[in-house]
């Protein structure tokens, strides 16, 4: 996801976004990836998954205030719903994303 994709890819998309707000410099990011990608295949269809860099798309980081990464945003038409920042456990996001696609 981009900048420029975002409208598209998450304000237009008709299910909840989790978007990931990491960078590649950032090493609890990159434990959080591998979750990411089980999260997208478990919740396809239901919710998206999404990640986007910050360091290449500041816009989007700076519109949501983005201080800490990872930041984890649950977003319903464009909107954010629900945030989460650092590390998360796997059952913690999945309570939150069964909240917001029930």
């Amino acid at each position: 996801m981009t900048d420029s994709t975002f409208a598209v890819e998450v304000e237009r998309w008709p299910a909840p976004v989790l978007l990931d707000l990491w960078a590649p410099w950032c090493g609890p990011c990159r434990m959080v990836a591998p979750m990411m990608e089980k999260l997208a295949a478990e919740w396809a269809g239901r919710v998206r998954v999404a990640k986007l860099n910050v360091d290449e798309n500041p816009a989007t980081a700076a519109r949501f205030g983005a201080q800490s990464l990872p930041t984890m945003l649950v977003l319903k038409d464009g909107k954010e719903v629900d945030r989460m920042v650092g590390v998360q456990p796997k059952e913690e996001i999945e309570r939150r994303l069964e909240r917001i696609s029930a």
